[in-house]
């Protein structure tokens, strides 16, 4: 064998080790995205489930907060009811209220100056003498 067989002859047997080597990743390439594309599916086959629930869940929320909106309205229009009848009856009664009190407060005035020992006609208090 001359120098240029042996020479080709190791560059054939460093193209089939390399070759052989490249086989040997690919297949293992293939194997890593064969496992990758399995757990890709598996976790499509758990997640879409789980998302139709959540959208059920978020569409009867939504709904409980179409019925907490209309509550809180009624109550709310209760309120403005309770408060103008609150102010309309503080109006219409306040003014004789106040006014019934203070005449009665003067007539308990007047019945006591009348009932208390040593008064007089009951018009005028007496004013003690400075001595």
């Amino acid at each position: 064998m001359s120098g240029g067989e042996v020479a080709g002859l190791v560059v054939a047997v460093f193209w089939a080790v390399l070759v052989t080597l490249l086989a040997v990743v690919l297949i293992r390439l293939a194997a890593a995205l064969r496992q990758a594309t399995e757990l890709v599916a598996a976790v499509t086959e758990r997640t879409v489930p789980l998302l139709d629930e959540a959208a059920e869940t978020l569409r009867a929320a939504n709904d409980q907060l179409v019925r907490v909106d209309s509550i809180t309205a009624d109550v709310q229009d209760a309120a403005a009811n309770a408060h103008a009848l609150s102010s309309t009856m503080a109006a219409a009664l306040g003014g004789p209220l106040v006014k019934l009190s203070a005449f009665s407060y003067g007539v308990r005035s007047a019945v006591a100056r009348q009932r208390a020992p040593g008064s007089r006609s009951g018009c005028c208090r007496s004013r003690p003498s400075a001595s």
